[in-house]
């Protein structure tokens, strides 16, 4: 089985030492849903909304997050991120807002919670942009679709 990477032997919680790591290209793409009432999805559909320009807010908040990470996640390395993007696609039978981020970085870590935490903040900035209208929008679920680069190479999600 493997082992915990940010618990030491005793069970406690420890910064992960990657000096000794090769430093290599790397990149993770999250997604996210975002659902909501199909009146708000009409109303935001074109991008606009109560408070404004609702995407370009939210893809904003997404790229600023991933560059925040690691004053939002405990034990998270401050990473040179050379690439954010965050993408919407629609789905206008369930009411849904897709979230895709990318992020990318050469180093000696990965940028799996870069990716995640920029799509999470992507949706909450829309839930924040549309909650006037719609208090009952709902968030998740968010995960990694895929990344790669490092020691431990490619990662794909099985679809589902």
């Amino acid at each position: 089985m493997a082992k915990l990477s940010h618990v030491d032997s005793d069970g406690k919680a420890r910064m992960v030492d990657v000096s000794g790591k090769k430093e290599t290209e790397r990149e993770a793409v999250a997604s996210g849903r975002v659902t909501m009432a199909a009146g708000t999805y009409a109303l935001i559909r074109g991008g606009q909304g109560p408070k404004g320009d609702i995407f370009t807010v939210a893809k904003i908040a997404g790229i600023m997050a991933a560059k925040k990470t690691h004053d939002l996640i405990p034990l998270c390395h401050p990473l040179a991120i050379t690439h954010v993007d965050v993408e919407f696609r629609f789905d206008d039978a369930g009411h849904t807002v897709e979230i895709l981020s990318t992020v990318r970085t050469k180093g000696q870590t990965g940028v799996e919670m870069e990716a995640l935490t920029s799509a999470a903040v992507a949706g909450l900035t829309i839930y924040d942009m549309c909650k006037a209208v719609d208090k009952g929008i709902e968030l998740g679920p968010f995960f990694l679709l895929e990344k790669s680069g490092g020691k431990s190479g490619t990662y794909k999600r099985k679809a589902s």
